[in-house]
């Protein structure tokens, strides 16, 4: 989608050179019938110019590159109301373009979900905590394969994990017949004071939406939005409350495995390999098994206490699995960096999502997005 903003935004600014010049008769334009001054010419070239320079800014990933693309867009389209019918076709090519222009407006103020996911961040890194080593000591009472887990990644002799910002590429589904949608999703969990925040942004059908889960202390909801504009799920309720603890404890055991040293989790060993946990947060408790291999890497963690939903309004309770692998290391942390999130349903599996793990970071003192 952006490579397709970009070059109708280069094609727009190299028509409006046209304009320029015919007005200075640089070249013979046979596209264009009215006449177009020597004035006009400069306006012409100053759209183009502008259209260039927000082209630059965007592939440049500059934020302010809206603020230059819709100043280009209302001088573009006063000049194309002075020349139609010759420049008719260039009022679609500045609508394109407005609609991200205006997504990008939204996205500035204070009630976006980027904003706010930013905020609600920031709010927690303020109280970041004092970092102590994990020792061999303070892992002592768990079952064998999560000590051999957590030797593995190597968060043994390195600094307790109080919060982590992780960043993943990857493909999700809307339903099992439903075509793979590219996503990006960023997201920080906080562990002293149970919080998880996770956004996500992708296209549909080319039009862009953006989501924000969010699970602070024990209440969670989700939302999503298209074109930042109309908001189409707004979910909460009690049993989000509890799918979303799910959630947190399957980051916990993914991505910060050093803070599995909690008296909020209760350990029961199944054999050499696998494990049941009970994780209690505030009013929630869930339960999940975690399978490990001879390596000690965790393989999989499987749950029955999430729910599917596709409108936010009505649950079904499947069970829920995400199998992990391919380690690699991270600041002398090793962490599994590609996962799938799986349904089991009666009508076989449905695997909904993909994640690939681009960043991680731990205990985190200042916002980075």
């Amino acid at each position: 989608m952006k490579t397709l903003l970009l070059i109708i935004i280069l094609i727009h600014a190299l028509i409006h050179l046209l304009g320029f010049f015919k007005a200075f008769q640089i070249f013979e334009i046979n596209q264009l019938n009215q006449p177009i001054t020597k004035f006009a010419g400069i306006f012409w070239l100053t759209a183009a110019i502008l259209f260039l320079l927000s082209f630059i800014f965007l592939l440049l990933h500059n934020q302010t590159w809206w603020i230059i693309a819709f100043t280009a867009v209302v001088l573009s389209q006063i000049m194309i109301f002075q020349s139609r019918p010759d420049a008719k076709f260039g009022t679609i090519a500045n609508l394109i373009i407005l609609l991200p222009v205006i997504v990008s407006f939204l996205n500035i103020l204070p009630s976006s979900f980027q904003n706010r996911y930013k905020a609600e961040v920031e709010k927690r890194l303020k109280n970041a905590s004092n970092i102590s080593v994990l020792s061999e000591q303070d892992i002592q009472l768990l079952p064998k394969p999560v000590k051999n887990y957590l030797r593995y990644v190597g968060a043994v002799g390195r600094p307790k994990i109080h919060n982590f910002r992780a960043v993943f590429n990857g493909n999700m589904k809307r339903s099992m017949e439903s075509d793979w949608m590219k996503i990006v999703s960023r997201q920080y969990d906080f562990f002293d004071n149970p919080a998880r925040m996770f956004y996500i942004k992708s296209h549909l059908f080319g039009i862009p939406f953006d989501g924000l889960h969010l699970y602070i202390g024990n209440i969670a909801t989700m939302q999503i939005k298209v074109a930042s504009i109309f908001q189409v799920a707004d979910a909460k309720g009690d049993k989000m409350n509890k799918g979303e603890t799910v959630t947190l404890f399957n980051d916990i055991c993914l991505l910060a495995p050093a803070t599995l040293v909690d008296s909020n989790i209760k350990w029961e060993t199944v054999d050499s390999l696998t494990v049941k946990a009970k994780f209690t947060n505030k009013t929630n408790t869930i339960s999940a098994t975690l399978s490990f291999n001879k390596n000690g890497e965790l393989i999989n963690f499987i749950s029955n206490d999430r729910y599917l939903s596709t409108d936010g309004k009505t649950y079904t309770n499947y069970p829920w699995s995400t199998p992990v692998k391919d380690y690699k290391n991270f600041d002398g942390r090793k962490v599994a960096v590609y996962g799938e999130a799986i349904w089991h349903t009666p009508k076989g599996e449905y695997s909904y999502a993909r994640f690939n793990l681009e960043e991680i970071d731990y205990n985190c003192t200042k916002f980075k997005y």
